[in-house]
């Protein structure tokens, strides 16, 4: 049976420093840092992902938060009710309003439900395909309430099967061990996944994250307007992103490469469903090695895609990440036909917008090509900003026209 949490009278209570910025949170800022808080020796004893009522500096009580004083981020705001109780009846009401958004953008039931605190979820990644709803609970608050959570998702949505992915670096920062789990129902197989016009093939268990990368979306349709009769290189192509697309608005052809093996049999497989197998080929190995050699090759494109994983995911790695952004802008610079297209895109934390575009403009001019910028693209909606939090506006896209 399902155990709600105590009232609020009975959780610990944390305090902030009395020179801790109270209004940033009472304005919806969701964090606290370690800084700012008092860690006595009750605060310091708290498991990861107890739950506890934030005060001010002057005992006035901010909300509920998620503790883990082994975190920099050492309070997570889950209720600005300091009295809420975080059980099935609190989780449904809360995805009930992620479900309205979503159902009111999407016709099909594809797309990302829950993106952690933009939807007042911290460290929480909910996925939905169809009948299947893929839990990341990145946070041990969420690893401990994963019952009822469990029950409001399949309550709200009817999926009727429900897998953990516990794998990733945040769990590790949390204390949680790695684990996939199916916690209801069963899953067989890839799933097909209708987007933009093409198929694509959703590993829940084995792939990367939850399986695909719903956040893409809408730039994956911008780059499919330039593509129509083109020639398209898609590198990081992951199951088929930006290939899939750009062939289902009339590309002549899409060259999809990727250091894994598994990603491009999803793609594959996803050409195959899509009625593309003719025009869609695919190339394991190294990006950088592969753009190199394509160069030597004298091969070119009308549209170039690079979509890498996070080169700069903190701000320690951001000055080797920018580095490698701008290489490779430079190298597919090179592959690109006069007059045609590159997109970069950027999913770094911790390189913001400008940084990133200085990298693209740079590596693009040492790569011996002027460029105008002509779209800049965001994740979809379904990946909601919050305002008050930068760091959940994560992903960039830039699409330049190169010179003839």
């Amino acid at each position: 049976m399902e155990q709600d949490t105590p009232p609020s009278r009975l959780l610990p209570t944390v305090r902030l420093k009395p020179k801790a910025e109270a209004r940033a949170i009472r304005h919806g800022f969701p964090w606290v840092y370690a800084d700012e808080l008092v860690t006595d020796r009750r605060t310091s004893s708290l498991a990861p992902g107890a739950l506890a009522v934030l005060e001010d500096g002057e005992r006035r009580a901010l909300g509920l938060v998620t503790v883990n004083v082994k975190s920099k981020i050492i309070a997570r705001m889950l209720d600005r009710n300091e009295e809420a109780v975080i059980n099935q009846a609190w989780f449904e009401a809360r995805l009930s309003r992620a479900l309205a958004m979503r159902a009111r953008l999407y016709d099909q039931p594809f797309y990302r439900l829950v993106h952690a605190e933009a939807d007042g979820l911290p460290g929480l990644i909910i996925d939905r395909f169809g009948d299947v709803a893929v839990i990341q609970p990145n946070a041990a608050w969420a690893e401990a309430h994963l019952a009822p959570l469990t029950a409001a998702v399949i309550a709200v949505t009817g999926v009727t099967t429900v897998v953990k992915n516990g794998t990733g670096r945040s769990r590790g920062l949390e204390g949680l061990s790695e684990e996939m789990a199916v916690l209801a129902g069963a899953a067989d197989g890839p799933l097909p996944v209708p987007m933009n016009g093409a198929t694509y093939m959703a590993d829940v268990m084995g792939g990367q994250k939850t399986g695909l990368f719903f956040d893409q979306r809408p730039n994956h349709a911008f780059a499919a307007r330039l593509a129509k009769g083109a020639r398209v290189l898609d590198v990081f192509t992951h199951v088929g992103g930006f290939a899939l697309a750009a062939l289902a608005n009339g590309a002549d052809s899409a060259l999809a490469v990727d250091a894994s093996a598994p990603a491009l049999a999803l793609a594959g497989q996803g050409a195959e469903a899509s009625g593309f197998a003719d025009r869609f080929t695919t190339r394991q190995g190294d990006a950088f090695e592969v753009l190199e050699a394509l160069a030597e090759a004298g091969e070119s494109y009308d549209l170039v895609i690079c979509d890498p994983p996070a080169f700069a995911p903190a701000k320690p790695a951001l000055e080797a990440g920018l580095r490698a952004y701008e290489r490779l802008a430079r190298l597919a610079a090179h592959v690109v036909a006069p007059g045609g297209y590159l997109v970069l895109c950027s999913c770094s934390h911790a390189a913001d917008l400008q940084a990133f575009r200085n990298a693209s403009a740079r590596g693009i001019g040492r790569g011996g090509r002027r460029a105008q910028l002509i779209h800049t693209g965001f994740a979809g909606p379904d990946h909601p900003m919050l305002p008050q939090l930068a760091e959940s506006a994560y992903l960039k896209a830039l699409v330049f026209r190169l010179d003839g």
